[in-house]
């Protein structure tokens, strides 16, 4: 049960939100250039505010904290943004010429058993079988550890095995990525 102070500021703060949520959504449309993420973003600086909403309603203008925190959140979406863009990137430049007499069913098996893995599984597979990149370059693609990357090149393998059958899988990979890279690209 709520006491008197709590309710206050639950009160309080109901106020401050009414009054000022359009205007922070506003802000993080303007700052990301994406309505979807306006409104989250505006919710999240919200939440974070009414978990230091203390602090907040204390302060000598609340509006403009309010303000910072969207800035702030707005900030890291958009380098999120920047490094998974990068990422992509980096992902698909690396991509082998194409060969004569590409095995179709067999690029087709293997890009739909890919589609079925979640992205960084397959981003690991990818980059270390048909890519033939190193754990530590993989790694470095990707923003994660050494560790994650033969964890999830490890499960991904292990799942493609299942999907395709035991016999080569890794050749397989490889030589779909190398004979069908063109569509492989296209069926993110």
């Amino acid at each position: 049960m709520g006491t008197v102070v709590d309710d206050a500021a639950s009160v309080e703060f109901h106020a401050f939100f009414e009054r000022h949520y359009a205007e922070l959504s506003r802000l993080a449309h303007l700052l990301t250039g994406e309505s979807d993420a306006a409104d989250d973003l505006a919710a999240d600086a919200l939440l974070a505010l009414w978990h230091r909403w203390d602090r907040v309603r204390a302060a000598d203008h609340p509006v403009a904290y309010a303000r910072g925190v969207v800035a702030n959140l707005a900030r890291t979406r958009i380098r999120s943004a920047v490094r998974e863009r990068r990422r992509i990137a980096l992902f698909w430049s690396q991509r082998e010429e194409k060969t004569e007499n590409p095995d179709i069913a067999g690029v087709v098996d293997v890009q739909g058993a890919l589609r079925r893995l979640p992205f960084r599984k397959r981003a690991c597979v990818v980059l270390r079988h048909a890519l033939d990149l190193s754990e530590k370059d993989t790694a470095l693609a990707l923003g994660v550890s050494v560790g994650t990357v033969k964890s999830q090149t490890s499960k991904g393998m292990a799942e493609l095995q299942r999907l395709l059958g035991s016999q080569g899988v890794p050749q397989k990979v490889h030589v779909a990525m190398a004979r069908g890279g063109e569509t492989v690209g296209r069926n993110r």
